[in-house]
């Protein structure tokens, strides 16, 4: 149950950053209150998540993965450019992600 929440705390957290990018420095009323909704959202499932999931763990997971698909979706949907850096910068993410699991998820 540990994982389904951070599933949505990451979710909560990305559509948040996303919102934010389209609430202009604050000035549109409904991407702001997105933004705000959804980390309000986010804090609460990952708060919730660290009653079963170690903090370094989750913290990693939903930092790492955020990182990854805001990214991501810079890239595909907002014309940011994703060169050989950003690309091997998202994969050292997850690779981090992938070794924190591994070695700290008992």
């Amino acid at each position: 149950m540990g994982y389904l929440l951070l599933t949505g705390a990451i979710a909560a957290e990305v559509a948040a950053t996303t919102a934010m990018k389209y609430s202009e420095g604050f000035s549109k009323l409904w991407p702001s209150l997105v933004t705000g909704l959804g980390y309000l959202v986010a804090f609460a499932l990952l708060a919730q998540t660290l009653k079963t999931v170690q903090v370094g763990t989750a913290y990693a997971i939903w930092a790492g993965v955020g990182t990854a698909a805001i990214a991501a979706i810079g890239a595909v949907f907002l014309g940011e450019g994703l060169g050989v850096a950003k690309l091997a910068g998202i994969m050292l993410i997850i690779g981090g992600v992938v070794l924190l699991n591994l070695g700290g998820a008992h």
